[in-house]
């Protein structure tokens, strides 16, 4: 994107922020009647908290996305069915809000979702050139179905999911802006971007209002979409750092939960996020570091799509790691009181 064409996705972003704001407030006394989530053992909330927010963030993103695309000047290359699978998903994530569906049935929607989009990539597009075509889309089929789902896992904690959100799909704007991801991608982020910064003032601790299934699922396609075509282009290194603290933190507690021999596919308060609090971090400690870790991830990325070289993106992917882990260790640790 280049010249005039980038005021779509710059526009894009503060009209998803008040379209998402604005369909908040329209629906809040729905979501407080028909949608409270309440407290139990797992929740980090201690009031019941309307949930369901997620139902303006995907309408105010697919909408303001579709405009923008519209008017491209361009002809589209993101499949209909991306629209049409984050659909579905927020529909099995909002009557999984209503009503849990059992894990088996979720997850072979979910699959059904996932597959028909990444069965559109087109078979010239690869990630490992040398690996063929059918072996690599059955692994980003599986990439993806634990992608959106980690995404759920880790919106656990009010303004989570929008320090996540917000520096990986500006990132993703900057990487379109700069030629590097394409443009229906970029319009994409632009507006699920926006979107969140529209639902954050919300969702601020103590939250008003939590995304519920129906945000985090599609939410999870949608941003895993845009990595996925940022892969696909060449920058497979950037595309792992940006999302590297969901990828370590949902990964780990699930090798650790399986080990552990605990049902691992029930909700839980294990992920290193949820010890924090435990372990005395603040809400806003918590959130706060992970914003700045993701600032910095976003800023590794970025060097590694400057400088494109393979050694540079081993050294970057090592300081990306070193820089999750200090985090995570942090975050397993208990603070230690001041005395006095």
């Amino acid at each position: 994107m280049a010249g005039q064409d980038t005021w779509l996705a710059l526009a894009a972003i503060p009209v998803a922020a008040m379209a998402c704001a604005a369909l908040i407030v329209a629906i809040m006394p729905l979501l407080i009647r028909y949608a409270l989530a309440r407290p139990n053992a797992r929740s980090s909330h201690k009031i019941p908290t309307p949930q369901g927010a997620g139902i303006a963030v995907i309408a105010a993103t697919l909408a303001v996305a579709a405009g923008a695309i519209a008017l491209f000047p361009t002809e589209p290359t993101v499949p209909l069915l991306l629209f049409g699978a984050t659909v579905l998903i927020a529909a099995v994530g909002t009557v999984d809000d209503i009503r849990p569906i059992p894990v088996l049935p979720r997850l072979l929607l979910q699959a059904i979702a996932v597959g028909a989009v990444i069965v559109t990539i087109p078979a010239n597009l690869q990630i490992v050139p040398a690996v063929p075509v059918w072996i690599e889309r059955a692994i980003l089929v599986v990439a993806a179905l634990w992608f959106v789902n980690l995404v759920n896992f880790m919106d656990g904690l009010d303004w989570m999911t929008v320090s996540e959100a917000v520096p990986i799909t500006l990132a993703l704007v900057g990487f379109g802006l700069a030629g590097v991801l394409p443009a229906d991608s970029t319009l994409i982020a632009a507006a699920l971007g926006g979107a969140i910064v529209g639902f954050a003032p919300f969702n601020r601790p103590v939250a008003r209002v939590f995304l519920g299934d129906v945000g985090s699922l599609p939410i999870g396609l949608l941003l895993g979409w845009c990595l996925l075509q940022l892969a696909l282009h060449g920058h497979v290194a950037a595309a792992l750092l940006l999302p590297l603290y969901y990828l370590a933190d949902s990964t780990l507690t699930l090798v650790r939960r399986i080990l552990q021999r605990e049902v691992f596919w029930e909700a839980h308060r294990t992920h290193f996020y949820q010890r924090a609090t435990d372990n005395g971090f603040t809400v806003i400690g918590v959130v706060g570091r992970v914003f700045g870790l993701n600032l910095l991830l976003a800023g590794l990325a970025g060097v590694s799509v400057v400088f494109d070289s393979p050694t540079v993106d081993a050294v970057l992917l090592l300081a990306g790691v070193a820089a999750v882990a200090a985090v995570l260790t942090q975050f397993g640790r208990p603070r230690r009181r001041l005395v006095g």
